[in-house]
């Protein structure tokens, strides 16, 4: 059997415990169960990483770094004509945000977990913050790019609404995952749309 390159194997170590964190929960997500999923062997694993703990960070800043589709997409990325407002701006990016929470929900439940067991983790609370600080940068890049896009200027401090806005998605996405409610999910984004476009006033 050909080696497997160890970049390939630790990206496919992440996955598998992705997948286990996701459908099991973290505690179930010991490294046998880990190289079970990703078919390898526990020596395997061990060539990888140096740990359990180890693993679980690289997968958070694996989910992290699929995160950089912005909250709220650019004019380009959203597909809007240029005479789009503010709140269709903000609902478009909602609507993008929650067809990417329905195409791969898996990702969340394990985003959902990770982030409960490294706050429960001395070691890797960090990791949590790292993650949120991810979460609101994100959305205060594109909250001031739709500021230029619609012409105007945010009436609170962008790093405010930034974390108003994330509130929101973290709502949506638990609140999708438990009923699996497209129209009620639909009706948060069209509340979030009105109340956030409301923070804003044309230059």
């Amino acid at each position: 059997m050909p080696r497997i390159p160890a970049p390939e194997r630790r990206s496919a170590l992440v996955h598998a415990a992705l997948t286990v964190v996701a459908e099991r929960g973290v505690a179930a997500a010991t490294t046998r169960a880990i190289v079970a999923e990703a078919g390898m062997s526990l020596a395997s694993f061990h060539y990888a990483f140096a740990s359990r703990d180890e693993l679980m960070a690289e997968v958070i800043r694996y989910v992290v770094s699929q995160e950089e589709v912005a909250i709220l997409g650019g004019g380009e990325q959203t597909g809007l004509p240029k005479d789009a407002t503010m709140r269709d701006f903000i609902y478009a990016g909602l609507q993008g945000y929650l067809d990417l929470l329905r195409t791969d929900p898996l990702r969340e439940k394990a985003m959902f977990e990770l982030t409960h067991f490294a706050l429960r983790s001395p070691d890797m609370t960090y990791l949590a913050k790292e993650q949120y600080d991810h979460y609101y940068s994100l959305a205060a890049a594109s909250l001031e790019q739709a500021a230029v896009w619609g012409g105007c200027e945010w009436e609170r401090p962008v790093a405010e609404v930034a974390r108003i806005l994330v509130a929101v998605t973290d709502g949506l996405t638990i609140a999708w995952l438990v009923n699996r409610d497209d129209k009620a999910a639909t009706s948060i984004i069209e509340f979030a749309a009105d109340t956030v476009a409301g923070m804003a006033r044309t230059v």
